[in-house]
């Protein structure tokens, strides 16, 4: 079994871009409502990430109550502003605010969070049209490219059909010949795919859901569950213990997905703006 090391292979593809981000001073912003703790802890993560590429940092921090007429004129100043060459809505959003209305206000060119409908709808061309993925779907892509695990022709499970990784996965997975089946809560029966696949994804959220009884020697495992264990430390969605056994790969958690997530993110804001020069 080798360990997805995903923490070491995001600083190498920070590094990689930092002459780039010299030349072109991107500026990456931030839309960062309220105070939700693990969202702080994202945003800190990217302002570090930016820091070490080279990348210019803004903030924009707003108020847990701010109506969504008021949200989405800040999104529109973020627009408007050529300074910004990319910039997110840090998710979750209070359950006021409608998130797809939202996401639609972004400006395309500068969604390097890759979730407007624009650049979601241009990857169910091909691959060659997936200029700003979804950031965790991009990551993983790179996480399996850089071990060498074969995609093409490969019996591929999904399991969590979400707008920001589930579907997405998805489609990059078939863009690049694989097999796909998506599961999801709904699934019946989810044992008989998971045992089936040669590469699971897991997003769900749901700590330990996927045991090793679950799936089949050799597998590939990509843990996207960010969930707390009852001590409260962090965990994934797969039964890291079992299933270690079994596979030929798996991702950690933490240290897997997370970091490539950020890595992905950055490269996302050095071809926004690439393409704005």
């Amino acid at each position: 079994m080798e360990l997805l090391d995903g923490k070491s292979l995001s600083g190498e593809l920070i590094d990689s871009v930092k002459l780039e981000a010299e030349k072109l001073k991107p500026t990456l912003a931030v839309i960062l409502v309220g105070e939700h703790p693990a969202s702080m802890a994202y945003v800190k993560n990217k302002k570090k990430a930016c820091e070490r590429a080279s990348i210019g940092y803004r903030e924009v921090n707003l108020p847990t109550d701010i109506a969504q007429d008021e949200l989405i004129a800040e999104v529109e100043k973020l627009n408007q502003d050529d300074e910004v060459t990319g910039f997110i809505v840090q998710l979750p959003l209070p359950d006021s605010i409608y998130v797809p209305e939202v996401i639609r206000s972004i400006d395309p060119k500068k969604d390097v969070d890759g979730f407007q409908a624009y650049n979601l709808g241009k990857m169910f061309l091909s691959s060659e049209f997936e200029d700003l993925p979804p950031a965790t779907p991009s990551g993983i892509v790179k996480l399996l490219d850089h071990y060498d695990i074969p995609i093409q022709g490969k019996e591929v499970v999904v399991v969590g059909h979400s707008n920001h990784v589930g579907k997405p996965i998805s489609v990059m997975m078939l863009n690049r010949n694989a097999t796909v089946t998506t599961c999801h809560i709904h699934t019946q029966d989810l044992v008989s795919h998971t045992k089936r696949a040669d590469i699971l994804i897991v997003a769900v959220g749901k700590a330990g859901l996927i045991t090793g009884d679950m799936v089949k020697e050799g597998v590939v495992v990509v843990d996207v569950g960010i969930n707390r264990n009852d001590d409260g430390k962090l965990c994934g969605d797969v039964d890291f213990d079992s299933v270690s056994g079994k596979a030929s790969y798996i991702s950690p958690v933490p240290g897997g997905v997370g970091p490539m997530t950020v890595a992905a993110l950055i490269l996302n804001t050095i071809h926004a703006a690439k393409r704005q020069v």
